[in-house]
Order: C-alpha cells, then structure tokens, then sequence
C-alpha cells in the first residue's frame, strides 16, 4: 500500500515538474512548400514557435498536395489539422470577412490597438478557429502580369485574368473577365491561353517562372496582401496559458518584420524579372489613377455580399481608425 501511494506520488510530481504537456500539431498551407510565403513566414514562424514554448508545441508542414488549396478551411475546422496558413480569399465561399484584410491600411500595431485583429478573430471562432496573425506581405501588395501589353482604356478590354473573388470586380471594371485559379495552375493557363493575365502579388511571380508564359509585369502597384494563420480552436483551448501567450507574442513579432521584409523581397524580385526579360507595361493615367479606389471597393463588396453583418461591422471599425475608405 505504501508502495503504491510512493509511486502515485511519483507520478503527480513529475506531470507537475514536467510543465505543460507537449502538443504536436500538423499545418496545412496553401502556397507550395518551396514558395516564398511559405518559406518566409510559416516555416520562420514555426521554428520561433517551437523555441518560445521550450519544444513544448512542434508543429509539421503540408502543403497543397496534401489538401488543394481551396479545400483546407474545412479539415482545420474539423481538426484533422489544427493550423492553416493561407489567403481568406482561398476559403470566401464559407466567409469572406478574412479577405477585407487587404482593403485594410498596412500598420500591424494600429491593426490590432484599433481592435481589428480582434473583431477577424471573433468572427474566426464563430467557424471554429482562431486567428493568430495576419502579416502583411510588404507596404504594397498587388500587379498584374500579362502576356501581351496594355495599349489602351479600360486595360484589360477583351482579356481572361486569373484572380481569386477578392480582384473580381476590379477585373471586370477595367473590361476583364475574371477566371479564379489557384497560384500553382496559373503558369500552364498562361502558356496555352487559357488566361491572357493574373493577378498577384509583387512577390511569387519568379518562383513560378511565369516570366517564361508572361513578358509583362503591369504598374501601377496597389493594395495590400494579409496573408493568414489560423489554428483550430479546440486545439488552441487545449495549450496551456504560458503557451498561447508565447505563440501570441510571436504572431506579433511575425506582422511586425514581415512588412520590412517584404519591401525588400519585392524590390529584389522586380529587379530579378527584368533581367529575367519581363518588361513593364502600364495603364494608362485614367486607370492608373482609379485603381486604388476600384480594389478597396471591390474587397469589400465581395466580403459584404458573402458575409454582410460582420464585413459591415469590420468596415466601420477601420473607417474609424482611419484605415479604409
């Protein structure tokens, strides 16, 4: 009797000594495993996740071939993984509050003194996930890139552009037809045709070789890119408090370096596809001079259409920071 009570007492101190339990979770993302979001934000942010939570939180990286991009909201719902790395506009067919991110001034600080991390994240959990951050990708987000150049207004008069829900009504104002496509199909409908253009952003285009299919990079430049990490929120519940907090300080730190960070990415990478031959084209100033105002506009019409009341109530939170149209 004695002897088993030792042991029993063994054991309860050692779980107490030991700390927090260990938790070993699977991310999916939505850009390939060697693309430059994955390599410069979810791998970096795993790593440092890893070493602030003393090993106690590891996580394992898949990207689209294990699940294709549009289809991963779902199986981090259901927790078959318990973190997603992607674009809300990837999953706009279950919410689109996520997308109007971009239609958001880039100011990782103001974002979330203003409360507008926190009202995306309220809205998360309503899905069952947790928002744990949202790096922009540079002070600049989006170009066009064509396979023949821009000669007259509206731009893209008679053409095809790939572009997820979030370009759609910009597309079709400047006389395009929108083709949705994920990143990793768009080089082969560059190539034959299917596509005379895509829409993306100012860094990716070289790691997919789309300077082989598309000789023209467009400007001006415009909007931004919030990229996303979510966690299943049964599986957040289940960290320790000493470990949320430890992967909150790094999301943090992640929306902070990744805007400088990009900045220079994107200067490195224009400068690599003109020598790669790409060639600028632009539109001409009447369009030029529209294109912010069409992209804020069109965000958040597709994410009032989808998801009315809480697009609205996020729409007026950053209007009153300052932060939108």
């Amino acid at each position: 009797m004695r002897a088993t009570f030792a042991m029993l007492t063994f054991g309860i101190c050692s779980v107490m000594l030991s700390g927090p339990a260990a938790a070993d979770m699977k991310m999916v993302s939505g850009f390939p495993l060697n693309f430059t979001y994955t390599e410069e934000i979810a791998k970096p942010f795993i790593a440092k996740v890893k070493t602030a939570t003393a090993g106690r939180v590891s996580i394992a990286l898949s990207g689209p071939d294990a699940v294709p991009t549009f289809e991963q909201f779902q199986p981090v719902q259901a927790g078959v993984f318990q973190l997603l790395f992607t674009h809300p506009a990837y999953h706009s067919g279950t919410t689109a509050v996520g997308l109007a991110i971009d239609a958001i001034a880039v100011d990782p600080e103001k974002r979330r003194t203003a409360g507008i991390i926190d009202y995306i994240d309220a809205h998360y959990r309503k899905h069952g996930l947790k928002l744990i951050a949202a790096p922009a990708t540079g002070s600049k987000g989006f170009r066009y890139f064509l396979r023949e150049p821009i000669t007259k207004s509206p731009g893209f008069e008679g053409r095809k552009v790939r572009g997820t829900v979030s370009y759609h009504p910009m597309i079709r104002a400047l006389g395009g037809a929108p083709v949705n496509m994920a990143g990793g199909e768009i080089y082969t409908a560059l190539q034959k045709g299917v596509i005379d253009g895509a829409a993306w952003g100012l860094t990716g285009a070289k790691d997919f070789k789309w300077y082989e299919v598309a000789k023209y990079y467009v400007d001006p430049v415009f909007g931004q890119v919030g990229v996303m990490i979510f966690m299943n929120l049964q599986a957040w519940n289940g960290l320790s408090k000493e470990d949320r907090a430890a992967i909150e300080a790094e999301a943090r730190k992640l929306e902070i370096a990744s805007l400088a960070r990009y900045d220079e990415l994107a200067k490195r990478e224009l400068e690599d596809l003109k020598k790669l031959g790409m060639i600028q084209t632009a539109f001409l100033p009447q369009d030029a001079s529209r294109l912010e105002a069409l992209w804020e506009e069109g965000v958040w019409q597709v994410a009032v259409d989808k998801s009315k009341v809480d697009a609205e109530g996020l729409r007026a939170l950053a209007r009153k920071a300052g932060m939108t149209r």
